[in-house]
């Protein structure tokens, strides 16, 4: 998992080049201009879903893993909570939806906590678990984010 803000995308040296251009590709689409729904930007390989929706308590949240996507997630506007663990954490996982590319899961080992405000993001690699969407202290609010989906095959490019 890697996180920060997107002003710093071109200083975080850590950051893999094809997840820079992921997000620079998406974000000069102007996301938070757009209405809610998935637009593509190169095919299966690389595509984001623009979304608006109310934060709920943790409790009422399951968390998800990937196996073919990588999930980008930046926040447009709100504060949103994620619940998150490192490979391997999640136990008890539901069957693998492919044609959707997701599992569910409840428990997430050594769970920990990061929070968003707007122009922050978050990568969550394949088989990280986490927990998005969360109410922050002050209660449930509604947030717009994006999340760009990018084919984990990218990165070997």
């Amino acid at each position: 998992m890697l996180f920060g803000h997107i002003s710093d995308l071109t200083t975080m040296p850590e950051m893999n080049p094809a997840l820079r251009d992921a997000m620079e590709k998406a974000l000069a689409l102007d996301p938070a201009s757009l209405a809610p729904g998935s637009y593509k930007i190169d095919g299966e390989t690389l595509f984001m879903n623009v979304m608006t929706f109310d934060t709920q308590p943790r409790e009422q949240k399951r968390a998800e893993l990937h196996q073919r996507y990588i999930d980008i997630q930046i926040l447009l506007s709100g504060e949103e909570i994620i619940d998150f663990g490192i490979q391997g954490s999640a136990q008890d996982v539901t069957p693998y939806n492919e044609a959707d590319d997701y599992q569910l899961t409840d428990t997430i080992i050594g769970q920990q906590t990061l929070t968003l405000t707007p122009s922050m993001f978050a990568v969550f690699m394949p088989y990280e678990p986490h927990k998005p969407g969360i109410s922050a202290e002050k209660g449930a609010n509604t947030l717009k984010k994006v999340v760009v989906k990018l084919d984990v095959t990218a990165l070997s490019d």
